[in-house]
């Protein structure tokens, strides 16, 4: 027979009695406020021990068993925020997660006390009715796992049902309905840039001996595969983009030759696709391909390679955790442009010691949302129906947002992504 997943109300009031958790602790002797360490993990001086908390929910919940399942503290940290947010007897009453030294979050009470929550079998809600069933607490917290149904912080809580209840999110056979955030904060839009089923649009540009010879804007479902040959195979990933004959644009008649010779080596082609926050690669012929993230305009050819892409298996070749953090730096002056270009040379060493345009065949993609974040970085916002951004993936539509709005919007996404720490 399972464990009984304990309520995170009587959960957390125990760990912040007992003190064992680091920076968790009540902050007044009624024990009616507390405070819950909130470190990003991308900071320098983040330690396992920062995120304490979240991963004790995690392990309590079942959501998380050490030694079996793999360690993921933004979703930790995200079901646990998730779960505060949800109870309508606490509220978030000063946030300082953004404090340099000791971030943190205070969180207190809206009742008299804290004595309903302590025995985890019995609790009410405020229109005294019973608690949900074990079975019904698990569906709904499976159901939020993924998302946030407020902001930090939510609707503050009342002690006495309102006038006129607020819409809820969840259906109301549920018995802890979630308030609506505030109707004026939707949801956070950059959200569709990790989801699954979202398409995201790539520009494609390719050049033989530094001329460029072919570029195509396309949104591909289950990503994109570049072939020398229309021998696509449907059981391959990707959709098939053809690379053009090197004759129609080149005059050298042994260049020509030899492009040829490495587009017939591709074989299955080299494939592009996307999973969650990574973008990943793998070649599917027997033509190596090196490859490096670098300026739209031209490769780091100066420098080595980020990596070459695996034969036959799927290698990460950008990560958007870290892009989306260093353009928040961006954003506050303190580091250059993040760069989202991926570059691909193709069949030949990485141009390392020698101008790039010496290479056969070279393919430049261009994520087209990762441009149009930096270009609204660069414009301070959209602030205004004659100034808005596409994210160029799919079911987005044109966003017109504020500086103050598309920074906060990046913190946020930050924190729903797989970061280390």
């Amino acid at each position: 027979m399972g464990t009984q997943k304990p309520r995170i109300l009587p959960w957390l009031v125990s760990q912040l009695d007992h003190g064992q958790l680091e920076g968790v602790a009540w902050l007044d002797e009624s024990r009616t406020r507390f405070r819950i360490p909130w470190k990003h993990g991308l900071r320098q001086d983040a330690q396992q021990e920062d995120f304490g908390i979240f991963q004790a929910w995690a392990e309590a919940s079942g959501a998380y068993t050490p030694g079996k399942d793999k360690p993921d503290l933004p979703t930790w940290k995200r079901n646990f925020r998730s779960a505060l947010n949800r109870k309508e007897v606490l509220r978030l009453a000063d946030d300082r997660s953004k404090d340099p030294h000791d971030p943190h979050k205070i969180y207190e009470f809206v009742t008299s006390g804290i004595g309903d929550f302590v025995e985890p079998d019995t609790c009410l809600d405020t229109n005294s009715r019973s608690s949900t069933s074990d079975t019904q607490e698990d569906s709904l917290e499976k159901l939020l796992s993924s998302v946030d149904l407020a902001p930090d912080g939510g609707p503050s809580g009342l002690t006495v049902a309102p006038a006129h209840p607020p819409q809820l999110l969840l259906s109301p056979n549920f018995d802890i309905p979630a308030p609506c955030p505030n109707s004026g904060l939707l949801e956070n839009p950059l959200k569709h840039l990790l989801v699954s089923e979202e398409d995201w649009e790539f520009e494609v540009t390719a050049f033989y001996r530094g001329c460029q010879v072919f570029q195509q804007t396309i949104f591909c479902q289950g990503g994109l595969r570049l072939v020398g040959s229309e021998t696509g195979d449907r059981t391959l990933p990707g959709q098939p983009i053809r690379l053009p004959d090197p004759a129609v644009s080149l005059t050298d008649r042994g260049v020509i030759d030899y492009v040829r010779r490495v587009l017939s080596c591709l074989g299955g082609g080299l494939a592009l696709g996307r999973a969650g926050q990574w973008l990943w690669a793998q070649r599917l012929g027997h033509c190596h391909v090196y490859w490096a993230v670098g300026e739209e305009l031209l490769p780091d050819s100066g420098h080595k390679p980020d990596g070459e892409v695996p034969k036959d298996t799927e290698g990460g070749v950008f990560n958007l955790g870290p892009f989306i953090a260093d353009l928040i730096a961006f954003i506050e002056g303190s580091r250059r442009s993040p760069r989202y270009t991926l570059w691909f040379c193709v069949g030949q060493s990485w141009p390392q010691d020698q101008s790039w345009i010496k290479r056969l065949v070279m393919v430049k993609v261009v994520p087209m949302c990762l441009r149009a974040l930096l270009d609204m970085a660069r414009a301070g916002g959209a602030s205004s129906l004659e100034n808005t951004v596409d994210l160029h993936i799919s079911n987005s539509h044109p966003l017109s947002l504020t500086s103050d709005q598309y920074k906060a919007y990046l913190q946020d996404l930050v924190e729903d992504m797989d970061m280390d720490f």
